[in-house]
């Protein structure tokens, strides 16, 4: 695998501590797949619908216009990416995006889309 170089980045930080200057391979890494399991129309439905709670996988399917295998198969990878997470209410499990990062990337994403759509100015 090729060395990426590394850049500063210049505003990231955390609240609980800063974010460091260096991009790591791993995050560069981390970050482009996590890109490409956002690449999907089905996948982008099934964040979408779990962004503001946990919603169970046949109620999802329904929202994505997909099986319950299929819904059950794109979140076990979206899972396994640390995109998501699964809670357990009772036989059901409740799918809800892990983290305020994956919802914020989602909807710039999604507010993106829609400037380009639109031809909306851009802002920041």
């Amino acid at each position: 695998m090729t060395q990426l170089p590394t850049q500063r980045l210049t505003t990231a930080t955390s609240p609980t501590r800063p974010h460091p200057q260096d991009l790591t391979d791993a995050q560069v890494e981390t970050a482009v797949r996590s890109f490409a399991l956002l690449a999907d129309p089905t996948r982008v439905r099934l964040l979408w619908a779990i962004r503001d709670g946990g919603v169970d996988v046949a109620t999802l399917a329904g929202v994505a216009g997909c099986s319950p295998t299929v819904a059950s198969q794109h979140l076990s990878k979206l899972r396994f990416a640390g995109l998501v997470e699964g809670v357990r209410d009772g036989r059901r499990v409740r799918y809800r995006i892990r983290g305020g990062h994956v919802r914020r990337l989602l909807e710039e994403a999604l507010f993106q889309a829609d400037h380009v759509l639109t031809g909306e100015p851009v802002h920041d």
